[in-house]
């Protein structure tokens, strides 16, 4: 049952890291102040290789301490999120590499739950874009990547069918992300639908009208250090012992 809720293990990249505070706040406001959240995300992030945004790196989310936690966590009744896939087609992995890294990551999170929301890439905006503006943000978001918009889209379009798959194979919900909650930028939510579409995301929308939430914990919660990162090439180690937040639940980060 929704109600029982008592954990949510969060897994993405740019979407989840800015959509981050909506999923709290919804996960507070659904499932309690004692509400526990487990996020491993940031921008650019990739699941089973080291990435690099601007000046800092972070290890691939297979490789973070996330998995380490939830063994040693007493078991509670978790819902499992799983987005943001596409960052691993642009940086140059196979089809079949992507699609390998979430199966782990599916098997992993299928030892403490079976509640599992995968959701599906933006393909829809994606072909919407034309060559000059895929250049443009291949050039500004993941300026190595070296392949065309076709072949960006093929790769895309066959990890999503994989991702289906998938879904079918290990029992998980598969969400459809709905075309309308991205605009110039394709691959991003659009801010203004955000609590809109993370609540759908999440399966969980609060019987009051949600608000913007508290910015300081907003603020805290992006500037908030993960167990392990690298900036400027120098590594920063953060043990993580569940951050309590003074509006309720407690935040682990990865």
């Amino acid at each position: 049952m929704d109600s029982d809720i008592a954990r949510v293990v969060a897994l993405g990249a740019s979407n989840l890291t800015r959509g981050f505070q909506t999923i709290v706040e919804t996960a507070r406001a659904v499932w309690g102040s004692d509400v526990e959240v487990l996020a491993a995300l940031g921008h650019g992030r990739s699941y089973g290789a080291s990435s690099r945004f601007v000046f800092r790196t972070l290890p691939g989310i297979l490789k973070s301490g996330l998995w380490t936690e939830l063994e040693r966590l007493p078991q509670k009744p978790t819902r499992g999120l799983v987005t943001d896939v596409g960052n691993d087609i642009l940086y140059g992995f196979s089809v079949e590499r992507t699609l390998g890294w979430v199966e782990e990551v599916l098997v992993r999170l299928g030892q403490v739950t079976g509640d599992i929301v995968l959701t599906d890439l933006p393909l829809a905006s994606a072909r919407r874009m034309s060559n000059l503006k895929f250049l443009a943000f291949r050039t500004v978001l993941v300026p190595s990547c070296r392949l065309s918009l076709v072949q960006v889209l093929d790769r895309a379009e066959r990890v999503n069918e994989g991702l289906a798959l998938l879904a079918e194979r290990y029992g998980v919900k598969f969400f459809r992300l709905d075309p309308a909650w991205y605009g110039f930028d394709p691959i991003h939510i659009r801010p203004l639908l955000w609590h809109s579409a993370w609540q759908q995301i999440l399966g969980a929308q609060p019987q009051a009208k949600s608000g913007w939430g508290s910015m300081i914990e907003s603020t805290k919660l992006y500037l908030m250090r993960p167990e392990r990162r690298w900036l400027f090439g120098v590594e920063q180690v953060t043990p993580q012992s569940g951050v309590a937040l003074r509006l309720g639940g407690h935040v682990w980060l990865y």
